[in-house]
């Protein structure tokens, strides 16, 4: 079985192939029901136009919809041809291409300005761009602003206000009065951003913040698609032939009841899977939607302040910095270095430089380098990305390599339940007919004849339906569903549901330092100035350092940040920025610094923000008294490197000796391994003149090195030690100093005796054998770059075979995120662009939580695995008993309706009870599950078997033996045997449910009663088996027992707790799990006597 699953139904959990996702698809055979089986699986031929609308959209290439019933038709970026729009001016400038019309049948003509090949997919987006300023020109004189929009303190239409950010159009922005004008149009304000009181007011008018999305299937929609299963749709036709034969030949009412119980057991099950599907649905669609809430800075009542992007209003002051997505269509009015990835919309990678020459910004595409404020001008669906949004709104969920591999297994057993359904058929026919022959009666056919013929096929459908696990795929689904909520309210929002299956199989994760294993609030303990190292928490450090050197040091710190302070809500001074940034403009701000002051009174001419390859952060800036003066700050050793002075205690320059040099690198080194976070400010004076060639990188005056502390997260030492036991390694990967990094790394446990420590630089240029070599040893990487990150990953992946999990928050921390098994990315500091490079967004940045979703992946494949132990069980007694029994007696024991309701036990109330099982501790003393284990284990294997023949064999003996045993005499005899069979079954598979909570261990007790889903389920099947048996025996074929024949029922199958107990001692090979790095090696698994 496991060859023919691996070699039909493997899929990656990433980005699998086209060819693994349609051969499983042809491999899968005998679906009852197709629609709610692969409700949760992508439609590849949906998803497949989905792409080819996105390329079509990007290329403008193929008739493009442009509004009000007009279409434009591209030919390969060369022309296009406006239909049924008359056309006023004769040429315009649009994105460095002459658009020249020609009167006679509106054509158009666009050349080509200077364009090299590289631009080609930008011709046609331009060409499109053109397009949307020609139409806007046409419509421009039916822009007149509504009443309802003038009443509201607004002078332009909403619609040609979207149009100008949309077509890029210079001219109509110019003759609004730039961004400027277009802001008082709006009536907004620039610097304080708009007041609460003016939302609602902006929505109505504006429109809200929301893309057109598919409707939600109601409740009807979930009936109907339980509805479509083929074999109930068998049964109901039998059961209404049932129900006319029956009134025929036995009349009313009693005619009736056969039919009958056979289609009140189908809206039964109806209505059970409907409504678990149903939940599910709305269990998927609030995690969507918190997917796609983003959160975004805006600048309200002249306070920097985070919203929902879904609250975001025309007139919005939004500020953007690297790894943002651009929440709405906008104008750019202040920023540095601003540059765009519109490959989301254009399908071109290079970037897009905006400044307020070209302010134009699209809803949509990603910040990737620098920092501005944008005017919010269209939001919703009057953005291009909305449009977007709605053309590519169906392309499907993409199944899990558990759901794929789970069609395998209910494909196969399909086949084998299908082969038995059909003997057991012959077998009961040809019985039939035997003894018809026997009795010379082959020429005498009656109605009763047809009905019992009709019988033993709904019998055999019901086989079918009984034998065919389609639940195992949708079970699956059930568990990530119930686990993704848990874990949202544990604060980790999964992306991909593959990504919470994955989870539990890492037996290695790459984790970053600040904000993940430490606190990420960040205070300056430490300060070496004026070659002096002083304790910040003093108060007379102030008064020992001169007015000078305060001046200086005042600068540096409020001039080059890329944070604000502003007014709290309590008046006081609130700093709005990253932790690091933060922490320096604390520092500033207790030494008495004044930062509006010196922002108000400097001019910055030119800034390059601090990333995560350039490990600094510059900015030029035109001092009051006139001159330029460039500020560095960033990694000691980089900007210690880039000095050749230093500041004196009189504020002079003197020359940086080698002597000194090292000196400041003994404190920078000390600072680290006190696990302090060290960065280096500087300055040089530019004199008079500016080149414009950017901000130097040498001849700086070294002003101070400041320690930065960072403490630690409560329980971080604890999760760490919990993944060794796990059998998970855990390496740390951080830009920090490698002092500071070990002295982390130490103290959360990660760091042992026996563990490397290196840096990127190092680690960069190893071959890859090298690489290797070093890899299972390897702890942490300190000073690394995200490509480093990149290639850890890929050695560790492909070389070594593991299951990797990766953090990260940075825009360059992408290609790692994409590349591992398990993308973990920061809710607090990742960037929106790590966020949706990532499978797992961890809420609260807190490397516990990620031990969280690890435990939660680990307990949905056992989950799993428990219900497909439970169901295989079921479904092998069930197929053999009716088979046997009707070879040997000619007759099935379990009948039609009684077989409806055992399904319904073992497939959406088994599922509901055993996927739904929540995590416990003793599965992180357990290694990982790795990437070619066996789904169905030995184990499973042992105890399926075992408990088969237990039942078969109980079971068995009741077929012939029962009324001797129960001393049955009597017209009803067979009938109350019958009746036993079935109850003593239903209670071998409550017990067997039972069984299943462990499939190791002996107490399956353990934690019961705070599992009220389990228990719920376990009582209500008991009910219904009560009522069935005891009051609903006209439709399901069952007479009421005694109270002795309840009591043995419940004895026998109680039995099966015992049989677990005597399989769990059956010794099985597990696979050996190699020592971890530290020399842990986890404790085995085995019987537990208590």
């Amino acid at each position: 079985m496991e060859r023919y699953l691996r070699e039909n139904f493997e899929v990656d959990s990433k980005r699998p192939s086209e060819e693994a996702l349609q051969r499983w698809r042809s491999a899968v055979g005998l679906v009852k029901n197709p629609r709610r089986r692969f409700r949760m699986v992508a439609d590849l031929a949906k998803r497949q136009e989905a792409t080819r609308k996105r390329r079509h959209i990007q290329t403008a290439q193929g008739n493009k919809y442009v509004g009000s019933g007009k279409w434009c038709n591209v030919y390969h970026g060369r022309s296009f041809v406006l239909q049924g729009v008359k056309m006023k001016k004769n040429i315009c400038d649009v994105e460095g291409y002459n658009i020249k019309r020609a009167e006679l049948k509106n054509k158009v003509e666009v050349s080509k300005v200077n364009v090299n090949k590289k631009e080609k997919i930008r011709v046609a987006l331009y060409v499109q761009k053109a397009a949307f300023h020609f139409i806007d020109a046409a419509r421009k004189d039916s822009y007149q602003v509504p009443e309802n929009v003038r009443e509201a303190g607004y002078n332009i239409h909403p619609d040609e206000l979207a149009s100008i950010v949309r077509s890029h159009n210079l001219r109509d922005l110019k003759s609004h009065g730039g961004v400027e004008g277009i802001s008082q149009k709006i009536s907004a304000t620039m610097k304080d951003g708009l007041t609460v009181s003016e939302i609602e007011t902006r929505q109505d008018i504006f429109g809200c913040n929301r893309f057109v999305e598919k409707p939600s299937k109601s409740f009807v929609s979930f009936v109907w698609d339980a509805l479509q299963d083929l074999t109930l749709m068998i049964l109901i036709v039998c059961a209404v032939v049932s129900v006319v034969v029956g009134l025929a030949t036995e009349g009313w009412p009693k005619g009736l009841y056969d039919g009958l119980g056979i289609l009140l057991s189908i809206l039964l099950v109806v209505m059970v899977t409907a409504v678990s599907d149903y939940k599910q649905s709305l269990q998927f669609k609030d995690l969507d939607k918190e997917k796609k809430n983003i959160q975004v800075h805006v600048t309200r009542a002249g306070q920097r302040q985070k919203i929902s992007i879904y609250d975001l209003v025309v007139g919005d002051i939004v500020n953007l910095s690297i790894g943002d997505q651009v929440p709405a269509d906008g104008l750019f009015f202040s920023g540095y270095n601003l540059s765009i990835d519109e490959s989301s919309l254009s399908g071109e990678s290079e970037p897009v430089h905006v400044s307020k020459e070209r302010p134009f910004l699209l809803s949509g595409t990603k910040v990737q380098d620098g920092s501005a404020k944008m005017l919010v001008t269209a939001v919703g669906m009057r953005t291009e990305w909305g449009t977007l949004m709605a053309t590519l709104n169906e392309q499907g969920e993409e199944e899990t390599p558990l759901q794929v591999k789970l069609n395998g297994v209910a494909t196969i057993i399909g086949k084998i339940g299908l082969g038995f359904a059909v003997l057991t058929l012959l077998v009961l026919v040809a019985r039939f007919l035997f003894h018809k022959m026997n009795n010379n009666d082959m020429g005498n056919w009656s109605s009763k004849d047809a009905l019992k013929l009709l019988n033993y096929f709904a019998t055999s459908v019901t086989i079918v339906v009984v034998a065919v696990p389609e639940g195992l795929p949708l079970a699956v689904t059930l568990s990530l569903a119930f686990a993704m909520k848990k874990l949202m309210k544990d604060k980790a929002l999964v992306r991909h549901l593959s990504a919470c299956e994955t989870m539990g199989s890492a037996n290695s994760i790459c984790t970053d330092k600040t904000g993940t294993l430490t606190t990420n609030h960040m205070v300056v303990t430490t300060l070496w100035i004026n070659g002096k190292v002083k304790d910040i928490r003093n108060n007379d450090v102030v008064k020992s350092i001169s007015n000078s050197v305060h001046d200086v040091l005042f600068q540096a710190i409020f001039l080059n940040t890329g944070s604000e302070v502003v007014r709290g809500d309590n008046g006081e001074p609130k700093i709005m920025g990253t932790p690091t940034e933060t922490a320096i403009l604390e520092l500033g701000l207790l030494l008495g610094g004044d930062f509006n002051t010196l922002q108000n009174n400097s001019k910055i001419v030119k800034v390059e923000p601090f990333n995560s390859v350039r490990k600094k952060m510059s900015v030029l800036v035109v001092l009051p008294s006139g001159g330029f003066r460039a500020f560095c700050k960033g990694a000691s050793e980089i900007v210690l490197a880039m000095c050749d002075k230093v500041l004196d205690p009189d504020g002079k320059s003197l020359e940086l000796s080698e002597e000194l040099r090292h000196k400041v690198s003994e404190v920078i080194n000390k600072f680290a391994s006190e696990a302090l976070r060290t960065l280096c400010i500087a300055y040089r004076d530019m004199g008079e003149k500016y080149s414009g060639d950017g901000i130097p990188e040498d001849n700086y005056t070294l002003i101070g090195v400041v320690g930065i502390k960072d403490p630690v997260r409560p329980g971080v030492k604890e999760a760490v030690n919990t993944c060794l036991k796990a059998g998970i390694t855990v390496r740390m990967v951080t830009g920090d100093n490698i002092n500071t990094a070990k002295a982390i790394a130490k103290e959360c446990g990660i760091l042992t005796s026996g563990g490397l420590a290196i840096e990127g630089p190092d680690f960069r240029k190893m071959s890859p054998k090298e690489m290797q070599d070093i890899i299972p040893n390897l702890q942490v990487m300190a000073r690394s770059m995200p490509l480093d990150k990149h290639t850890l990953v890929t050695q560790l992946r492909q070389q070594f075979r593991q299951v990797v999990a990766v953090t990260g928050d940075g825009t360059n921390d992408a290609p790692a995120l994409h590349e591992a098994d398990i993308g973990l990315a920061m809710g607090i500091a990742g960037t929106e662009v790590a966020k949706e490079n990532a499978d797992v967004v961890i809420m609260d940045d807190n490397f516990t939580t990620i031990l969280n979703v690890i435990l939660w992946g680990r307990a949905v494949y056992i989950n799993i695995q428990k219900f497909v132990q439970f169901q295989l069980t079921v479904n092998i007694v069930a197929l053999m008993i009716n088979f046997v029994s009707a070879c040997l007696s000619g007759s099935a024991p379990l009948t039609a309706v009684q077989l409806l309701w055992v399904n319904m036990i073992m497939d959406t109330l088994g599922a509901l009870a055993l996927a739904t099982e929540p995590p416990s501790d003793e599965l992180m003393n357990r290694p990982p599950v790795g990437r070619d284990a066996h789904f169905i284990t030995k184990t499973m294997w042992r105890n399926i078997i075992g408990h088969s023949i237990y039942q078969l064999a109980v079971l068995g003996y009741l077929q012939f033996e029962g009324k001797h045993l129960l001393n049955l005499t009597g017209s009803t005899a067979t009938k109350t045997v019958n009746t036993f069979i079935f109850n003593t079954f239903v209670f071998c598979q409550v017990f067997n449910e039972i069984n299943s909570r462990d499939m190791e261990k002996i107490n399956v007790l353990k934690g019961i009663l705070g599992n009220w889903v389990f228990l719920g389920i376990i009582a209500c099947t008991v009910v219904f088996q009560v009522i069935i048996v005891q009051f609903l025996g006209t439709f399901s074929d069952t007479i009421p027992l005694t109270r002795e024949q309840w009591l043995l029922s419940t004895l026998i199958g109680s039995v099966s707790l015992v049989v677990a107990v005597i399989l769990k001692f059956i010794p099985v090979q597990h696979s050996s799990t190699p020592k971890h790095h530290d020399g842990y090696e986890p404790l085995p698994s085995g019987p537990e006597s208590v």
